[in-house]
């Protein structure tokens, strides 16, 4: 009994063996991914998604699958979500939206602060973002994988706390990056602020508005140039 008891236990040895010494690539090369506090969550998370993708399908397929027959609850999926019988009102409407956008606001400029001044949560959570010195649509999703979990929980979790219409939050997802606005005493942020952001990152921390930052002391103002060439 103690042989076979030793000879399960240098086979699982020479398993995990095998496992770390077939992993030296991505430590050599993603030293600093793999050594981040943050990697177990990583590798939880993807876990998860990675074999949870498998049953999804056979779940989308239910009956003309091949292995529904060993399904558990056959005639049980996920409920339909009810929806509304009426539109929100304007107030509904603007309200809810309102209310989303400005704790969202608070929400992301109090991270994205903490982030830019702990170094080490910027090196391993943050710092991808900054890739780009001059952002354009398609680098606002060059994010890491926490803060887009992190900006995608708040995202959706703020609509439900508020309860909002489905209408409201649709609309908001469709404007969610709407700038130039006319907002007055240049409360409005948006994309100007965050380019300069990208180019002074220790400022204009907040994501919509400026408030936050003129609080804190670290908005810094957006000015409207025009050139125009007069002909001679």
């Amino acid at each position: 009994m103690i042989v076979i008891e030793i000879k399960l236990c240098t086979k699982i040895f020479l398993l995990l063996l095998l496992i770390w010494n077939g992993l030296y690539y991505l430590l050599f090369q993603h030293f600093t991914l793999v050594s981040s506090p943050f990697f177990p969550v990583l590798l939880a998370f993807s876990s998860y998604v990675i074999f949870s993708v498998p049953f999804t399908i056979l779940d989308v397929l239910g009956e003309i699958s091949p292995l529904f027959k060993y399904k558990i609850q056959k005639e049980r999926l996920l409920p339909t979500p009810p929806l509304p019988a009426f539109a929100p009102t304007v107030w509904e409407l603007i309200a809810g939206g309102l209310g989303v956008v400005l704790i969202f606001d608070a929400q992301y400029f109090f991270w994205h602060l903490v982030h830019h001044k702990n170094p080490h949560l910027y090196r391993w959570v943050y710092a991808i973002h900054h890739d780009y010195i001059s952002p354009f649509s398609w680098s606002t999703q060059h994010l890491s994988v926490v803060e887009l979990m992190t900006v995608g929980f708040w995202s959706n979790i703020d609509p439900i706390l508020l309860k909002c219409h489905p209408l409201t939050i649709w609309t908001l997802t469709v404007l969610w990056k709407t700038s130039h606005l006319v907002v007055p005493f240049g409360l409005l942020g948006g994309a100007m602020a965050h380019d300069i952001h990208h180019q002074k990152p220790s400022s204009n921390f907040a994501p919509f508005f400026s408030h936050w930052d003129r609080f804190f002391g670290t908005a810094v103002t957006v000015k409207w140039t025009k050139k125009i060439d007069k002909e001679q």
